[in-house]
């Protein structure tokens, strides 16, 4: 069976990693993509760690440059995306996967600082935004895709207001491009991964701490009675961002064992 990307022009941005052993959503998304046939543009605030990512990528025979920005500076994606599809010849794939919550001092809405609220802003939505705006020229003359990580967060009960309403704007924010540029062939869709359990993360990290509490959390919360991995996540990123997805555009897709249980 043909590679699911094949040839095509990819920029993941949030395709490092923090610190540590943890492989995140972002980091696993560029991988797959460039096994899948991308030529992938791995982006982060710390181009050592997008450089980490693009040399696991080429240990496995494929094809990535890493590249830095700061997500939250409309100046600073604007350059690096004018610079990435001057690598690449072209773009196809638009995928932006940054995301955080109690690392930018998120917290209930009756605690939740202006600083800390603007951080989730910047952070969750602006970054999506820009990228988007300044992607879409190049996405047009291709019919490209853009794929945004929301989270199920956006749906699900959630206490801290700041990645809850960021990333139901995710959610909103590819609605409304699918709207506006399906005229143009390009699709635009967001993921909302539930429960995900990688080393170090936070589910992890509540895992160690209280095994018999987590445990009976993923009885009564998640219908196939574990947690999702990063490759999963990612798998579901590289069919969305595929051909074989040509007719599914606006959509938030549940990535979730069926936590939301939507059926």
């Amino acid at each position: 069976m043909a590679k699911r990307v094949e040839g095509k022009a990819a920029i993941v941005v949030g395709g490092g990693q923090t610190p540590g052993t943890t492989i995140g959503n972002g980091r696993a998304t560029a991988i797959v993509l460039a096994r899948e046939g991308a030529r992938v543009i791995v982006v982060d605030r710390r181009k050592d760690s997008a450089q980490e990512t693009v040399d696991m990528i080429k240990g496995e025979g494929g094809e990535a440059w890493a590249a830095e920005a700061d997500a939250t500076s409309e100046e600073s994606v604007r350059r690096m995306i004018a610079a990435a599809i001057d690598q690449l010849g072209g773009l196809d794939i638009l995928h932006n996967n940054i995301g955080a919550s109690l690392a930018l001092g998120d917290a209930p809405v009756g605690d939740i600082t202006e600083e800390a609220f603007d951080r989730s802003v910047s952070v969750n939505l602006k970054s999506m935004v820009y990228a988007c705006k300044h992607a879409l020229p190049a996405l047009r003359e291709s019919g490209g895709s853009i794929v945004n990580i929301a989270s199920m967060a956006a749906r699900n009960a959630y206490p801290l207001v700041g990645y809850k309403t960021t990333k139901a704007a995710v959610v909103a924010l590819a609605k409304a491009l699918a709207r506006d540029y399906a005229k143009h062939g390009i699709r635009v869709n967001s993921i909302a991964p539930g429960s995900i359990l990688f080393p170090g993360g936070g589910w992890d990290r509540r895992l160690q701490a209280d095994p018999a509490g987590i445990a009976a959390f993923v009885e009564r919360e998640i219908p196939m009675g574990r947690f999702g991995t990063v490759e999963e996540v990612a798998n579901v990123v590289a069919f969305v961002a595929s051909p074989r997805a040509s007719w599914i555009t606006g959509a938030c897709i549940p990535v979730d064992g069926g936590q939301s249980r939507a059926f």
